[in-house]
């Protein structure tokens, strides 16, 4: 692996424990507003049921990225990071950069969409 490579690695893994940091306590932060109390007038309750919901929502989907960097993370101690799942070909330097917890090359993901595309049509 080239010099350059390995230093592209050490930034996405700084990144992804950064990020992983962010949303661990953008969670934390999710579970205390759904933690609040449900009171007041059928308006006030049904303000605050739609924020938890919203929440809720929130926290689903932080949750999805922090398995995102999770996994990620675990494909840097594998020595497995940044080959393309589709291609098994080196990801872009460019993409591992802008999106550290990715899986696929920019044509790996091309690949797979168009994949997704057939299957949703034979459905």
């Amino acid at each position: 692996m080239s010099e350059q490579r390995q230093k592209v690695y050490r930034e996405c893994h700084q990144k992804l424990l950064k990020l992983r940091e962010e949303v661990l306590n953008g969670i934390s932060q999710a579970k205390t507003s759904v933690q609040q109390e449900v009171k007041g007038d059928e308006a006030d309750m049904v303000a605050t049921l739609l924020d938890q919901e919203t929440n809720l929502i929130r926290n689903e989907k932080l949750f999805q990225h922090l398995k995102q960097i999770e996994d990620a993370l675990a494909r840097i101690e594998r020595g497995t990071y940044g080959i393309c799942e589709e291609t098994e070909e080196p990801i872009e330097e460019a993409r591992l950069l802008a999106l550290p917890w990715t899986k696929l090359s920019l044509e790996g993901a091309e690949e797979r969409e168009r994949r997704q595309r057939v299957y949703a049509r034979s459905s």
